[in-house]
Formats: structure tokens, sequence, C-alpha cells
């Protein structure tokens, strides 16, 4: 039987309702907060009923609060209802908000007193499988950088990480931002024979174009002015191990040829050298651009892209990931408790709702940003929609939007609208108005020149 406790200081009452519970429930009594907690410790009941006036202060809430404090404390999935009198119910929704499951009013009537425990312990074996399942996942995807899922798609993309990452393949990795796309080049570099090699990461897009070359590839001494020493690049870093470059859908057209011979023939030569370096790594490319589209408007080589897409991965976007959302939610909940040496947090009900029909633009970045911000900033032990900022999405720029005739109309207003707001708070940097809009810059410069924006940009910011 379950077992169920009973903290209050009138016994005529613990012993009425134990009359009317025990043929359901395994009935534990106490009379005050401190022997109530002992009983608890010993027992570990999944749900308890707690008055709030308690010894040794009957007529306040103070003994009623700190019993619901530690408890929560004690195990966050417990299922408090809360006995209250009719002069109580603001400290009941108080209590409410502090964590309790639910409040009952005084004197209870165990008909439907019944209803809400039976409800009660409904929902801690349904929360208790749930973490059984979502802690036996986490084991399985234990070995992928931390990377956790139950869809298709992710038990698809877990099983090629397996079959690629012994072999020396040039791995592409696709997929929205914040999508995990470095998570999967580190997976396949820590499966693979070189994991005792370096790891080294690139940012194609976040470089300037006059600096990416001898970031790659180094650059000799005297190469250019302010050069006055030798400099080894990122490519010969990564000798031995493994290269990830990200966002290669961003690198200048003239490098995409210096890229591809050291892909082809395994050797670079520095910026201003003339002597070819051997360099034995495995490539992993990464890009949320388009590349069909690039290769087709000339800013990407087809063959380069043939080279580094051996084995292609895309990953799909957070929002079609289904329950996986909850699963990753709670695990960087959990996590974030830990490494805050906070009390454990749990989300509401309307949390729960929330980050199942929110769209999540940025993804499994944007949700662990989100988990992390609510238990730093939220005291509230079960976190509502606020404490995840749901209040401060920034709506779309409508205003003055006129009526359209075609959803393809409003679509680009909203997108000329967008893209102006942006120019406007980046004074026109296109590093920046991108990056605010999550876009490359060539479809940023195709955007403009469909939308009429050019004009928009001062000569010598358009190309910082």
């Amino acid at each position: 039987m379950e077992k169920l406790l009973i903290i209050d200081d009138n016994a005529d009452l613990r012993q009425q309702l134990k009359w009317g519970l025990t043929e359901e429930y395994e009935v534990l009594q106490a009379g005050d907060v401190n022997s109530g907690l002992a009983v608890f410790k010993k027992s570990l009941p999944k749900v308890v009923i707690l008055d709030l006036g308690l010894p040794p202060h009957q007529d306040t809430s103070v003994e009623g609060f700190r019993g619901l404090a530690e408890l929560i404390a004690l195990d966050p999935y417990v299922k408090v209802i809360m006995l209250t009198g009719n002069s109580e119910r603001e400290n009941a929704l108080k209590a409410m908000q502090m964590g309790a499951y639910d409040f009952f009013p005084k004197p209870p009537v165990i008909t439907e007193l019944k209803v809400v425990i039976n409800r009660a312990f409904h929902l801690a074996n349904i929360e208790e499988q749930n973490r059984s399942l979502q802690l036996a996942i986490e084991q399985k995807s234990g070995g992928m950088r931390g990377m956790i899922g139950q869809c298709p798609e992710m038990l698809s993309i877990f099983s090629t990480i397996k079959k690629v990452a012994p072999s020396d393949v040039s791995i592409f990795i696709t997929g929205e931002n914040g999508t995990g796309k470095e998570l999967v080049a580190q997976a396949i570099h820590e499966a693979s024979m070189r994991k005792s090699g370096p790891f080294v990461a690139i940012n194609c897009g976040a470089i300037p174009e006059n600096l990416i070359e001898s970031e790659l590839f180094g650059h000799e001494k005297g190469a250019f002015t302010g050069a006055h020493s030798t400099v080894q690049g990122k490519v010969q870093y990564a000798n031995k191990g493994t290269l990830f470059l990200d966002e290669i859908g961003e690198l200048p057209f003239n490098l995409q040829v210096k890229l591809l011979r050291f892909l082809q023939e395994g050797v670079i030569q520095r910026v201003g050298g003339r002597v070819d370096i051997p360099i034995d790594t495995r490539t992993v490319c990464a890009t949320n651009v388009d590349i069909v589209r690039a290769i087709k408007e000339a800013q990407f080589r087809e063959d380069l892209y043939y080279r580094i897409s051996v084995i292609s991965i895309n990953l799909p976007p957070l929002r079609k990931r289904g329950d996986d959302i909850l699963l990753l939610a709670n695990y960087f909940l959990r996590m974030f408790n830990e490494e805050h040496k906070q009390k454990a947090r749990r989300f509401s009900s309307a949390a729960l709702n929330f980050l199942k029909s929110y769209e999540w633009p940025g993804n499994v970045r944007e949700l662990r940003n989100k988990v992390q911000r609510a238990t730093i900033m939220s005291d509230a032990t079960a976190l509502e929609p606020a404490d995840l900022g749901c209040e401060t999405e920034p709506p779309l720029p409508t205003d003055d939007i006129q009526p359209a005739t075609s959803l393809r109309e409003a679509r680009d207003r909203v997108e000329q609208e967008l893209i102006s707001h942006a120019l406007s708070r980046q004074d026109s940097t296109m590093v920046k108005v991108a990056k605010e809009l999550g876009i490359s810059r060539p479809t940023l410069y195709d955007l403009m020149k469909k939308h009429g924006l050019t004009t928009l940009i001062p000569n010598d910011k358009g190309l910082e």
C-alpha cells in the first residue's frame, strides 16, 4: 500500500482521517513539524497532508511554511496537500507558490479529500516513471558528449556517429543555430582513433576575412605588416587530431581553393611561406547555410562541398524533437541545480506546457540558457513560465504593416521590417546584423537586394 503522512496537531482529526483512509493507504501520523520530518525521512511517503497552523505557533502559519519548505528540500517531488481554515486562503496560495500540490479546507470532507489524494499519488507515480525513463535514456546516450534524445531522428544520428567515428572520412554537419553541431563533432572525435589527439574548433564566420587565412594556416615572419614572428595556424595545431570548421559556409570564396588543396593533398603553406607542411588530421565541417543554394549562386565551391561531405549528418531543430524537449529541460535542471548548489527545483505544470508549446528558435542552446536563468534568478521551488523568461520574448515588429493580399506579401514585409530594424540597431555593420538575424552574410545580402535595402549600407560598413 502507498504511504500517506498526516501532520496535524489535532489528534481527533488525524484519527478521523486515518479511519477514512486506512483501507487504501498506509497512514502515518505526526503532531508537529519536527516529528513529521522524522517520519518522512524514515518512510519517504509520496504524499503528505500538512496543517498550516502547527505548534508551537498554532495561531500562525510559520510552522506550516517551515514544514512545507523542509519537506520539499528533502524531496522536491513530494506532493504536499495543505489543510487550511477559511481565514488562511491567502497563506494557502502562498504555499502553492512555494511548491505545495494543493490545499483543502477544514474540516475536510473525506470523500472529496480522497479524490485529491488519489490524484496526487497518480501524478507522483507518473513523475517517478518519467524520471526513471529519463535517467535510462541519459545513461544510454552518455557516450555522446552529453547529447540526449529519444526521438527517431536523434537515435539515427547516434547510430551514424558510432558507425563513422572509427574511420577518417570527412563529415559534414548541418542544422540550425543551437542544435548541437559542435557536440556532434566532439562526439565523433572522442569515439575515433584520434581521441588522444587535439580537437581544434574554429568558427569561420567569426573571424574577419583579412585574418582568417592566417588563423587557419599560420604565417611566416614578415609575411605582412605586424607579422613579427612565425605563427602556427589552427590546421597545424590539429595535427594527429580532429579539425572542426564551424560555419564553413561563411568561408571566403578565395580561401575555399586553399582549403580544398589541403583536404586533397594533406599539406599546407603558411601565409608568406613556400614550404609544404604535411598535416595528418580529420576534418569535420558544419554550417547552418543552405549550401545547395550557395553553390547555385557561386558562393561556395561545388568540388569543396563534395570533398567535405562524404558523410552528412543533419540535426533536427528542437521544435521537431517532441518529448526530447522535456527530457532535455529536466536534464539541464538537474545539472544546474547541482552546479549552483541550490535546492532542488522542478517545473510547474504551466512551465511544462510552455516548454512543449514554445517554438525554440534558438534550439537546445536557448533551452539550456532559459533553464540556467531560471535556476539562478528564481527563489521558487516550482519554476513558472515567467522564470523561464517567456514574457520577455520580443514580438515580431508588425507595427505599421498594412494588410497583405497574400502570404508572400506578408512574409516579405516582415522580412523587410526585421532587416531594417537590425541594420539600425547594429549601425549597418553586416557581420553583426547577420548574427542578430541568425543568417549568413550571403543570405543577408540576397534579402537586402530583394527588398531594396542596399542603400542603407554605407560603403565602409558593408565590408566590416
